[in-house]
């Protein structure tokens, strides 16, 4: 009998425990106030105006998923030139389905960033500017440097709760939206964890001191990384004429950025079939040019083939589950109906 009460006893112990654990594990999980349930994984989202002319999308994770205890990561992404919010989310193709769905698919590849990442919260800011363009929109407004720290900043508290590491990242005139923040600022915050260029360099200036800002932000802590992704645009044609002019594109930017930085830092240089790599600072930073023998257009390219994901990984453990870039996109399962 005692014994039958002593197996009783700790199997009322380990329920408590388990039950206490389970109950501690829920008060982390975390619902969102004035967000929307999606029917796409349950993810949690909110798109809203922030003035003057900027539309925002918020993608969260699952509130099953979404747990205070994590790491999290907030990435600001700016959208390209001519793209709308939901075509840089993506979707499955579908007979009438614009092509421009079909080209980036960054929400797939979050979704695939999350799987390889598990410990972590990914939180994605898509930012689109009015007019579709964010150097238009730069035009617009002199005071868009303060504009733009106000919107990251803002955005950023709204996670405070997180402690979120962020990210600032932008496809083609996306990469407007990063200098403008640059211009911005004498330095750039350590709670600025990732910058990356896709394709999305073109205004890379050293009288603006962005080399200079980016510089002294990798060397004040190992784990700022930089991601810099481009191809040889100098010679693409459509319809017929060149699509840069003879001082432009990121190739040529990129080089720029290049010179400046390797005042500064001695980078290993690596070719791969057609893919160039410049990396430094214990890979803290990575210039990846594709040579383009081809002379094709691979300004959307660059991105659709596992590019996002890996400017999101490059230097982590996690680089390596992420895709080889510019090889088959392995996020395929990820995009929605």
């Amino acid at each position: 009998m005692k014994t039958s009460k002593g197996i009783l006893f700790l199997l009322c112990i380990i329920i408590s425990i388990v039950t206490a654990g389970n109950l501690s594990a829920q008060e982390h999980r975390a619902a969102l106030q004035g967000f929307e349930v999606s029917p796409n994984w349950n993810e949690q989202i909110k798109t809203f105006a922030f003035e003057p002319e900027v539309r925002v999308h918020i993608n969260v994770p699952a509130a099953e998923k979404l747990d205070s205890r994590k790491a999290t990561l907030l990435i600001f992404y700016a959208l390209p030139n001519g793209n709308t919010i939901e075509q840089t989310v993506g979707r499955q193709l579908a007979d009438g389905l614009d092509w421009h769905f079909n080209i980036q698919h960054i929400g797939a590849q979050v979704r695939r960033l999350r799987e390889i990442m598990p410990e972590e919260n990914i939180i994605i800011v898509y930012l689109e500017a009015g007019g579709k363009s964010w150097p238009a929109w730069r035009r617009k407004l002199p005071n868009n440097s303060e504009i733009i720290f106000h919107i990251i900043d803002t955005l950023k508290n709204e996670f405070q709760d997180f402690h979120p590491h962020v990210v600032l990242s932008g496809h083609s005139g996306g990469g407007s939206f990063i200098f403008g923040f640059l211009n911005g600022v004498d330095s750039i915050p350590n709670w600025i964890e990732r910058i990356a260029f896709l394709d999305a360099n073109y205004s890379y200036g050293d009288s603006a001191h962005h080399g200079d800002k980016l510089i002294a932000w990798l060397n004040a802590d190992s784990a700022h990384h930089l991601s810099v992704i481009a191809y040889d645009d100098r010679n693409i044609m459509l319809n017929g004429k060149r699509v840069v002019g003879p001082d432009g594109g990121t190739f040529r930017a990129t080089h720029r950025m290049l010179e400046r930085f390797g005042k500064n830092i001695q980078f290993t240089f690596h070719q791969d079939s057609t893919i160039q790599q410049y990396s430094g600072l214990n890979n803290q930073i990575e210039f990846l040019i594709h040579t383009n023998p081809s002379n094709n257009i691979l300004h959307t390219i660059l991105v659709e083939r596992n590019g996002f994901l890996h400017a999101m990984t490059f230097g982590t453990p996690f680089e390596s589950d992420a895709g080889a870039f510019f090889g088959e996109p392995i996020y395929s399962k990820w995009i929605q109906p």
